[in-house]
């Protein structure tokens, strides 16, 4: 039984999608929908960079949302199935969850362009620079990250600041994220507690915590606008890491998304319990299918970002 997966922000480079659109016209024509969507070459940003310019949150959103796509759209021309045909359930890391509703249907490919713009900008605007950060925990679970972050809340001045774990990954890999100050206790807290590993990540702001507040209201009303149809197969929610197919169930958990953790480790022992042993990859590089071999070693993990991977995928799928 397969699960198709959608990557998150992280997993863009210039030149993503480049080799997809000169081979196949179903390519093109995703990416030109989004360019014609968002009124900018978002492609050509893509396809030959900078990667600053691309790498702004803005920008990285639809752009990882539009490779997905692209590269769903060759396998379902070159393979003669849909998407239902194939897949059991999808699930997407952080805004890949838009990618993966956009597969299932639930968005058109112009509804997830616009509504993950409207994201990437309301997550940069929600936090001044320099007030949030994030940082990665090597080496903990999920139960000693929450004890960290509550240990570093408290602030020197006798405040209470803001740190929760914003990503589960898995495989002992948890990403903290909150105002700066209380990431760096958190960090030097996490380093006294015999954690492998504490690093700060070179993100723009602290996405999935608390502060994201406004980010998440501009999306309730951006939902409001834009509303999701029921999918053609089940989507995995990232804040609820159980399957989901009603559409108001899905607008709650998509507005409560952007202040949430990421339950990526349980989204993928749910998908498994569900029967799943056969992960697809889709998009830009490789990591959720690095994740999936820690979570779920027996299962087996794809992934298809270049003509190369659609053709070896086709012949297994």
């Amino acid at each position: 039984m397969h699960a198709f997966l959608f990557p998150g922000q992280g997993s863009q480079a210039p030149g993503m999608g480049r080799d997809l659109a000169a081979a196949f016209p179903a390519a093109r024509a995703v990416f030109e929908e989004v360019d014609d969507t968002l009124g900018q070459r978002l492609s050509r940003l893509m396809f030959e960079g900078p990667a600053e310019e691309l790498t702004l949150t803005e920008n990285a959103q639809p752009a990882l949302m539009a490779h997905s796509l692209a590269v769903l759209a060759v396998l379902q021309s070159e393979g003669g199935w849909t998407l239902a045909e194939r897949a059991a359930v999808v699930a997407g890391h952080s805004l890949g969850e838009y990618s993966a509703l956009a597969a299932a249907g639930s968005f058109t490919v112009a509804q997830a362009a616009r509504l993950l713009r409207r994201r990437g900008q309301a997550m940069q605007a929600a936090v001044p620079p320099g007030v949030g950060a994030m940082a990665a925990l090597l080496g903990a679970e999920l139960p000693l990250a929450v004890e960290i972050c509550e240990a570093a809340r408290p602030a020197p001045d006798g405040s209470r600041e803001v740190v929760d774990p914003a990503n589960d990954n898995g495989g002992g890999q948890v990403v903290i994220s909150g105002h700066a100050g209380a990431v760096d206790r958190a960090i030097a807290i996490a380093q006294a507690r015999g954690v492998k590993r504490a690093m700060k990540l070179p993100v723009s702001a602290p996405f999935h915590c608390a502060l994201m507040a406004p980010a998440a209201e501009a999306m309730r009303a951006a939902l409001a606008e834009s509303p999701p149809a029921a999918p053609a197969v089940p989507v995995i929610a990232n804040v609820a890491a159980a399957k989901v197919t009603d559409p108001g169930e899905i607008t709650r958990l998509l507005i409560e998304q952007v202040t949430a953790t990421v339950r990526w480790r349980e989204s993928v022992l749910a998908m498994t319990a569900l029967g799943v042993d056969s992960f697809v990859e889709l998009g830009a590089g490789r990591v959720l299918g690095g994740l999936i071999r820690r979570i779920a070693p027996d299962a087996a993990a794809a992934a298809a970002g270049t003509p190369a991977d659609i053709d070896a995928l086709l012949k297994s799928l």
